[in-house]
């Protein structure tokens, strides 16, 4: 059976980190780290996500503020509230929960919050700098905490071979940059594969690490994977389960226990993945607080 990397064990371990190295920030600079982050109508999942890291922020000892919006809101309204998140001196990263609804271009949001305060990493200019092997950038979330459960795990990519199975811009693109940046966590071989690839099963067992994140429920099966195998589930999809309070169950995107018959270690759903990625937004904000304390930013 498969070694449990637990992304809520290494969460507790590095916010415990963070909480200190931000109660010297704050005895340093009189004031805590500020995250804020904002909501824009009320999708259930993007409200629990938000509410997590409310949470999280405050039991690390940040300042944290929490912006809710209507569904309808213009586009420009929109705008003007992150410029003025970005002149707030009590705030050092700032979180617009995706998707947003219609009305509003995506992009032309990402490109209006301050580069400096970008703690999701979704800034093209902060894409341009991660795509050009840049060791400062503050990296996308998600992908971040892939790297660290996998370091963390004793699972250092440098000179394995790792297949990502996705190529989003939130997960599988930037993944796949950090993976094969020069320095801590990279050096990894990468291949990218995806919805078009052909004998999709033969690609992933090459993998000495594998990662899935398409979010389709099981995709990932016992034949797929390479004996010994470490395996990283980046999915989480919601299936009907009639037998639980809820009406569903989630799951991640490897067949969880097959899988665990032939891989040396995997991260289940839900606990791997996702405390991670909110432990790296605190890491992240941390940073951002840092740097614009040394450029005598208010």
């Amino acid at each position: 059976m498969a070694r449990i990397i637990s992304g809520t064990e290494l969460s507790e371990t590095m916010r415990a980190e963070i909480a200190a190295e931000a109660a010297r920030f704050r005895e340093r600079a009189g004031r805590a780290p500020g995250l804020a982050a904002v909501l824009v109508g009320n999708h259930p999942a993007s409200e629990v996500y938000v509410r997590m890291k409310e949470k999280a922020a405050a039991a690390a000892g940040f300042y944290s503020a929490r912006i809710d919006l209507p569904e309808t809101v213009a586009e420009a309204d929109l705008l003007r509230l992150v410029e003025q998140l970005n002149a707030d001196p009590r705030v050092h990263g700032i979180l617009v929960q995706l998707p947003l609804p219609a009305q509003i271009a995506t992009r032309r949001v990402l490109e209006r919050v301050d580069v400096a305060k970008d703690v999701d990493g979704f800034h093209p200019v902060n894409v341009g700098r991660l795509a050009m092997g840049d060791p400062d950038v503050l990296p996308p979330c998600t992908p971040a905490g892939v790297v660290e459960m996998l370091l963390r795990s004793g699972y250092d990519p440098a000179g394995r071979r790792v297949v990502i199975v996705g190529r989003s811009n939130i997960v599988g693109r930037p993944l796949a940059l950090l993976l094969l940046r020069t320095g801590r966590g990279g050096n990894a071989t990468v291949t990218v594969a995806h919805s078009r690839t052909r004998d999709l099963a033969a690609v992933t067992r090459e993998a000495e690490i594998l990662i899935a994140a398409v979010g389709r429920p099981g995709l990932v099966t016992r034949d797929m994977v390479r004996a010994g195998a470490v395996v990283i589930d980046v999915g989480v999809n919601r299936v009907d389960d009639p037998g639980s309070g809820r009406g569903y169950r989630l799951v991640g995107d490897v067949a969880f226990d097959e899988v665990a018959q032939v891989a040396e270690a995997i991260s289940p759903v839900p606990g791997g993945v996702g405390p991670m990625t909110i432990t790296m937004l605190l890491r992240n904000t941390l940073e951002a607080a840092r740097r614009l304390e040394a450029d005598g930013r208010p």
